[in-house]
């Protein structure tokens, strides 16, 4: 199994948008969930969001009502879109890949939320 492959980072302005993608050169079905985390200088790797194979989502206090995770088991790909983002959501955003306790990272992206 490869590493997912993560892109859609950059620089956004607070209150702006932006859409994270991750693609995994396996399909998706067979892993008991797929999410992001992220870390931010200095700070501890934390957990944005992940869904499981049957479709629940789990959400960081922090990102609830901003932030929605979506999979699309096709093009084994998983996204997340990131509305109204502030400041402290600056990290680098990792994809997770959980194949029953076997976990496989991505590199990360960037994303920077500034004026």
């Amino acid at each position: 199994q490869m590493p997912p492959v993560e892109f859609g980072g950059g620089l956004v302005q607070p209150g702006g948008s932006l859409r994270l993608s991750c693609s995994s050169r396996v399909k998706l079905n067979p892993f008991r969930g797929v999410g992001w985390y992220r870390q931010a200088p200095g700070k501890q790797r934390e957990m944005v969001a992940t869904i499981t194979y049957n479709g629940s989502t789990t959400y960081a206090d922090s990102v609830k009502g901003r932030f929605t995770i979506s999979r699309d088991d096709v093009e084994r790909r998983v996204h997340l879109w990131m509305d109204n983002l502030l400041p402290e959501d600056t990290a680098v955003y990792y994809c997770n890949l959980d194949d029953w306790g076997t976990y496989y990272w991505g590199q990360g992206t960037q994303v920077s939320v500034s004026s």
